[in-house]
């Protein structure tokens, strides 16, 4: 066989003209010191500030001090292979996590990683942190997000893109509160996420076994970095929760974040700042705590119509210590966020449930986030539970009541039990409009307080089936308004004909 020296020569120049030159450069460092999920390293000069770092076996880190002569990372996963001596690169790259439509129904972690067992198949994905959208890119909130849940729709309405703040005591209902809140937008075309940090295992299993009970998993993300998951894994955890929500919101869409609890969160964050030497301040928080929530809560927001109208919505928990309103994370939180939903222990062990304290609890947005027809229903609701408390307190002391007194009370007792509802249960706004009209109208005021739910379980099967109810009921899904009062009240009376 004889070979052409044209041809070797052509064959040649070919190679040279499709040859590409491909140099990637990377800083290389070492690690200088390991433990307790924290890495030194030593020789990256030129790290940025969040950047993802590659250390040997796979296993990846995230550069938080950047120090003269060293780099403090925290470690993301496999922390107990890293050892010292082990070499670092830069991967010029912040941390990312997979989001779009295929994590829908799926439980994940902080990094993405599926804990449910099935493979993952997202081919999309954000940095973890991001600028928050500005002003000019924002429009008011104005569309109401129903939660199901009377007092809180009623009293405290959250609307798509607010930051409404869920805080109280352990054990009174808070994660309940937002289980429920998820649940109640089922076919409302809203997207959810709920982030668990710092739980035990157990509880999230709980938590998505009812969302899955409940039908709510087909719309719903979970991010889980658990109790026993390293403090790295809960600190990015809302961080990348947000990710995914904002996805959905700049593509037009509607979400809806909750992190389930910030308090651990910080915690989380305290212990990492503290081995990484960060000087500590107040109750050993480091000086930037404020902005490690303000920066997360900031990214909830309604777009501008320009931008595709799409809002993120976030309910942030935050739990208190005996009921320690003022302490150092709680009065961060609710003066980053545009309200609060306060759960009050006392009123969670005299049976009344959702345990709303109205007094204490507020939405800024207000009836900006409301339909009419509740707005214009519960008027005096509010003023009714507050005088209903402030008499219950000072008349406990005494036994002699003047009617007008009485009337009072009786009224704030049943005003109370009307705002009662189980666990999972929630209800359509339509209905809810109706509970709250039957009771400020005064159809209750001849009902028996321990009568009041009985009757109102009667009256919302009765409009349900009954012709002229459905048609109220109907109209005021659709416009939004109330009805011709003199209609509800003549259907409310034939109802209260039977049922008395």
């Amino acid at each position: 066989m004889s070979i052409n020296a044209n041809e070797i020569s052509s064959l040649i120049k070919a190679q040279i003209k499709s040859y590409s030159e491909t140099l990637e450069t990377r800083e290389v460092g070492k690690v200088t010191q390991v433990g307790d999920g924290i890495a030194l390293v030593y020789g990256l000069e030129n790290a940025m500030a969040g950047e993802l770092l590659e250390f040997d076996n796979k296993v990846y880190g995230m550069a938080l001090n950047l120090e003269k002569d060293a780099v403090g990372a925290i470690l993301l996963n496999d922390v107990r292979s890293v050892k010292e001596g082990d070499t670092v690169k830069t991967t010029k790259k912040i941390l990312e996590v997979p989001v779009g439509e295929e994590l829908i129904g799926r439980v994940i972690t902080p990094l993405g990683m599926p804990l449910d067992g099935k493979p993952l198949n997202a081919t999309k994905t954000r940095p973890i942190e991001r600028k928050a959208t500005g002003v000019i890119e924002r429009e008011s909130v104005n569309t109401p997000l129903q939660t199901g849940i009377k007092i809180i729709d009623s009293l405290i309405p959250i609307g798509r893109g607010q930051r409404e703040l869920i805080i109280g005591d352990r054990q009174t209902g808070k994660t309940t509160i937002a289980v429920d809140t998820i649940i109640n937008q089922k076919n409302k075309g809203v997207y959810c996420i709920y982030v668990a940090i710092g739980q035990k295992e157990s509880t999230v299993a709980s938590v998505v076994d009812t969302l899955k009970r409940y039908g709510a998993m087909e719309y719903t993300v979970v991010v889980a970095a658990n109790a026993s998951d390293p403090s790295p894994l809960q600190y990015i955890a809302p961080y990348s929760g947000a990710a995914i929500g904002e996805e959905f919101m700049f593509n037009g869409k509607d979400a809806l974040v909750i992190y389930d609890d910030l308090s651990k969160h910080a915690v989380a964050y305290r212990e990492l700042s503290l081995l990484l030497r960060r000087p500590p301040g107040r109750e050993a928080y480091p000086g930037d705590i404020f902005y490690l929530h303000s920066r997360l809560l900031e990214r909830a927001a309604k777009l501008s119509k320009e931008l595709g109208g799409g809002s993120l919505t976030a309910l942030p928990i935050i739990e208190t210590q005996a009921g320690d309103f003022s302490a150092y994370i709680p009065t961060n939180v609710i003066s980053i966020t545009d309200g609060q939903i306060y759960l009050n222990t006392n009123l969670f062990h005299s049976g009344i449930r959702p345990a709303v304290q109205p007094g204490l609890s507020v939405s800024r947005v207000g009836g900006a986030a409301q339909i009419k027809a509740i707005k214009k229903t519960c008027g005096t609701l509010r003023l009714d539970l507050a005088s209903y408390q402030e008499l219950e307190a000072f008349t406990q002391f005494g036994s002699d009541l003047d009617d007008v007194t009485a009337k009072k009370l009786e009224r704030g007792r049943k005003s109370l039990q009307i705002l009662v509802q189980p666990a999972h249960i929630t209800y359509p706004v339509e209905l809810e409009t109706l509970s709250i009209y039957a009771l400020t109208q005064g159809f209750l005021d001849d009902i028996k307080v321990e009568k009041v739910l009985d009757f109102e379980r009667g009256l919302h099967s009765f409009f349900l089936n009954d012709e002229e109810g459905k048609k109220i009921l109907d109209e005021i899904v659709n416009t939004k308004e109330l009805p011709d009062k003199e209609s509800i009240n003549s259907v409310i009376s034939r109802f209260k004909e039977t049922y008395i």
